[in-house]
């Protein structure tokens, strides 16, 4: 493939880090995913052709290393992998603050979001017992989060605990509120149903922390204060 022709490092950075997909494996790797499965839940349009072959890419610059474990390849950061933190964070921050954001106008998939959820469980605010959310939104395949100590897992079937909740209505809801867009009241007046008892309901928000960047107001807001 022809390069920029460049001797400046952001165009040499670019052309190894700016093909599609390859700075959210970069960012998987960073959130704790190690394993070709796990990567490829948080980014599941991603084929497995496609992944390999940027994982192969990632090896051969020197920010990834592949071993073999016990279940398979694993794949770990190098310290020129880890550096990729701070460009990453970057673009997120300015992704969150400067670009629109209208979560029924989005193209965005449920699985990505509840793998994202599922990293940010707060353990110590779980209940004693294990417990599932059930995920029954419109136009979104049905899915269950599993929520136990040791374990928290996104599922296509329950898993055979009892369930605490059933999220129904509106997806966008769902995204607006875990991005950081509105409180989880707004949420459920933008169509968002909890569905439960009314501990479990009322408890549901502190089983998590939000989006890692959720804190990060859009631009537009941070203009009206002005």
């Amino acid at each position: 493939m022809t390069g920029y022709g460049q001797f400046c490092a952001i165009a040499r950075a670019h052309e190894v880090l700016g093909g599609r997909w390859t700075l959210l494996i970069a960012r998987e790797l960073l959130m704790g995913s190690r394993r070709f499965n796990d990567i490829r839940r948080g980014i599941p349009r991603i084929s497995k052709t496609v992944l390999s072959e940027r994982l192969q890419e990632l090896v051969h610059i020197g920010a990834v290393t592949r071993t073999d474990g016990t279940h398979g390849p694993e794949y770990d950061l190098t310290p020129a992998g880890h550096e990729l933190f701070d460009v990453i964070a970057a673009l997120g921050r300015w992704g969150q603050r400067w670009l629109g954001r209208q979560a029924s106008q989005e193209d965005v998939d449920l699985d990505p979001l509840l793998h994202d959820m599922a990293r940010r469980v707060e353990v110590k605010h779980l209940p004693a017992e294990p417990t599932v959310i059930r995920f029954a939104l419109e136009r979104q395949p049905l899915r269950f989060l599993l929520l136990k100590a040791g374990e928290v897992s996104a599922c296509g079937e329950n898993p055979g605990f009892p369930e605490a909740l059933t999220l129904r209505g509106k997806f966008a809801a769902l995204v607006a509120w875990w991005r950081g867009d509105c409180d989880l009241a707004s949420a459920k007046r933008a169509g968002l149903r909890l569905e439960g008892s009314r501990a479990a309901i009322r408890a549901f928000p502190s089983w998590f922390q939000l989006y890692l960047l959720a804190g990060i107001k859009p631009a537009a807001a941070i203009k009206g204060k002005s």
